[in-house]
């Protein structure tokens, strides 16, 4: 991976860390699916990424500053946490996800926690990225009063899927 972008340009910046659709879909299941190790990567990605193709994307956000790696040596279980660059990631997520639903055919349980989160911006996403703060960074938050952020969406992934098994 290049120490610095090809230009000066932001947006170049970012695309040359995020500009890979597997990039994003791994960073997506980390954020939203709560998955940290490499097995739940693959297995229960939705969209059937390769072996080879997950081991790349996680060493290029590694290297990349976004995801860290703990110390697991051969043969261990290895975690990946976001770091602060990679729950940053969040905002960006909800704007992909706002541009989906406008513009490209969606299911309703896989499009719910996109539409809530674009409707509920940014007061539901900055709960999200606090709570991401506390799991992968250890930063202490107030504890909600209600659900947390994460449970609303998952709660709404699960009415969803309910919805679409009636129907």
């Amino acid at each position: 991976m290049r120490e610095e972008p090809r230009s000066g340009c932001a947006i170049n910046a970012a695309v040359e860390i995020l500009g890979d659709p597997w990039t994003l879909i791994v960073l997506r299941d980390v954020i939203f699916g709560g998955r940290r190790h490499f097995r739940d990567l693959l297995i229960r990605n939705d969209e059937g990424i390769a072996s080879n193709v997950l081991a790349s994307r996680l060493r290029k956000l590694v290297e990349g500053g976004l995801l860290t790696r703990d110390g697991a040596t051969r043969g261990q279980k290895a975690t990946y946490s976001l770091t602060e660059a990679g729950i940053q990631t969040l905002p960006v997520m909800v704007a992909l996800g706002a541009w989906g639903l406008r513009h490209r055919p969606t299911t309703p349980e896989l499009a719910v926690r996109a539409r809530l989160l674009a409707e509920g911006a940014p007061h539901l996403v900055d709960e999200l990225m606090d709570e991401l703060r506390e799991i992968h960074l250890g930063v202490t938050r107030e504890s909600p009063k209600g659900p947390t952020a994460s449970e609303r969406l998952r709660q709404a992934y699960e009415a969803a899927v309910a919805t679409a098994d009636s129907d």
